[in-house]
């Protein structure tokens, strides 16, 4: 789960990690109110799930209440990358004497956390690792020692950063790594991290990457998930317990299980065809999870013919046909379906199916027909 910059800030706070101090507003009034409270100069920053947000006219610089109902006015509504602006940032304004680069990444290959940090904050931190990757100063960190103060003296040394922020620079680094830790999140990233005129070191970003999986660890984070930035049918399916990914095609999957879903990915593109989906309605999945999961499938506009993958084992075939069959006296589909069955109560299942006489139903016994077949009616929907 992404966070915008000032939820990442005040997680930030929690863990002893200097921020400039702001306020969050939703609408021009709330803007000038804040702006007003912390006093002038003041940036009123775009608060989007993206990075460029200042390149594209999302961060500007108040310097009195006209300029700052003006800039609230001209950011709240904005389109930045195809994301609207909903919310702002209002923090005072920072002096900069040196804009570094520092991010906590969890490394999945070295199965570790990799601690980043380079002297080239405040630009695109691949182009500095595509033209300059030895100013990035990298340290994986053994998860059962934790970040040492060595680490952070090593990384600064590294790096290059002026000797006299060596260890305030260390120090912040600690504290990132211990926000990582503790908010179970897959990335901390601060670009740029400033060393002011008094050589005192802050986040003046905050990009901040939560495990979705731990988030029940942790009710207060899950509270700050951005609803409108969500996709819609991966909403939904998120509300009905389902587990869903949005894909760019036109033919709608539904299994049970992980694996069988991604083996039904891989067989419908090697018919030729186009996944709009990939949804595991799980094991065990009643008649009522089916209908929902169907009505979540054909929300996507895009999708033009669906595909039943199933193997039962504690799934029972029955229930699904049990459930194919309700969901089309709910919603009605119009798009063809294909519906393989096999396993548990495969024949009832069958049996239902053939008794219901659905329109635009059709059954296959493997899943390699099943593909082509579902192919075959995308394309010629």
């Amino acid at each position: 789960m992404d966070l915008l910059e000032y939820q990442g800030k005040q997680l930030f706070a929690r863990h002893g990690v200097p921020v400039p101090a702001g306020q969050p507003a939703r609408t021009v009034q709330e803007a000038v109110a804040a702006a007003e409270q912390i006093g002038y100069p003041c940036a009123v920053k775009a608060q989007v799930q993206i990075g460029g947000r200042g390149k594209l006219g999302g961060i500007r610089i108040a310097r009195d209440a006209a300029e700052a109902r003006a800039h609230a006015e001209a950011i709240l509504g904005m389109d930045i990358r195809g994301l609207t602006v909903y919310e702002l940032w209002i923090e005072g304004a920072s002096e900069i004497a040196a804009e570094y680069y520092a991010s906590v990444v969890f490394d999945r290959s070295a199965k570790a956390p990799l601690v980043m940090l380079s002297t080239k904050g405040g630009m695109d931190i691949e182009q500095v690792a595509d033209e300059s990757p030895e100013a990035i100063a990298r340290l994986h960190v053994d998860p059962l020692l934790g970040f040492q103060d060595f680490h952070g003296r090593r990384l600064a040394y590294e790096a290059g950063v002026d000797d006299d922020v060596v260890r305030p620079v260390g120090a912040m680094l600690a504290k990132l790594y211990e926000a990582f830790v503790a908010e179970e999140a897959t990335l901390v990233e601060v670009n740029p991290l400033i060393i002011t005129p008094d050589r005192q070191v802050k986040a003046l970003d905050a990009k901040v990457t939560l495990d979705g999986n731990a988030l029940y660890r942790h009710p207060d984070n899950a509270q700050l998930r951005d609803r409108s930035a969500e996709d819609p049918q991966e909403q939904m399916a998120k509300e009905r317990g389902l587990t869903y990914v949005k894909l760019d095609g036109n033919i709608g999957i539904l299994g049970n299980g992980a694996g069988l879903v991604m083996s039904t990915l891989d067989v419908v593109k090697g018919a030729g065809g186009e996944p709009a989906n990939f949804l595991d309605a799980g094991g065990g999945s009643k008649a009522e999870a089916i209908a929902q999961a169907v009505e979540v499938i054909l929300s996507n506009q895009s999708v033009e013919a669906v595909l039943f993958n199933i193997f039962g084992g504690i799934t029972r075939c029955d229930e699904v046909a049990r459930g194919l069959i309700e969901a089309f006296e709910q919603i009605k589909p119009t798009v063809p379906f294909v519906v393989r069955l096999d396993g548990t109560n495969d024949v009832e299942g069958r049996e239902l199916l053939a008794q219901a006489a659905l329109p635009n139903v059709y059954t296959e016994s493997t899943m390699d027909a099943a593909a082509a077949r579902v192919v075959e009616l995308a394309a010629g929907s």
